[in-house]
């Protein structure tokens, strides 16, 4: 079972709202996502308990994406109690993810 949460325009502000959450906004059709998809699977199943680690599909979500200017993919982006802290273009390493959200 995954630790992800997958998240829509109709969940996002809701499951960002409290605590930090980790956001991956990606596209299937994107290299770059593809590799970073199993990393944020290890980081959502390493931060399980104190952070959660969401999804958002750039392609099926654009009220989100272009909410947050989400230009190039992957971007992910750090909330704590659904303000935005951080934020990260391209390919992340999990140890660096883990670390971020660990802080």
């Amino acid at each position: 079972m995954s630790a992800e949460i997958e998240l829509t325009d109709a969940n996002f502000d809701a499951e960002t709202a409290k605590g930090t959450t980790l956001v991956d906004f990606w596209a299937p059709w994107c290299g770059p996502c593809k590799a970073q998809g199993p990393i944020i699977e290890k980081v959502a199943a390493q931060v399980a308990g104190k952070a959660k680690v969401g999804k958002c599909n750039v392609d099926q979500n654009k009220t989100v994406a272009g909410r947050f200017a989400i230009f190039a993919i992957p971007t992910l982006i750090i909330f704590k109690d659904g303000k935005e802290v951080e934020r990260m273009t391209g390919l992340q390493k999990e140890s660096a993810l883990v670390q971020k959200l660990s802080a």
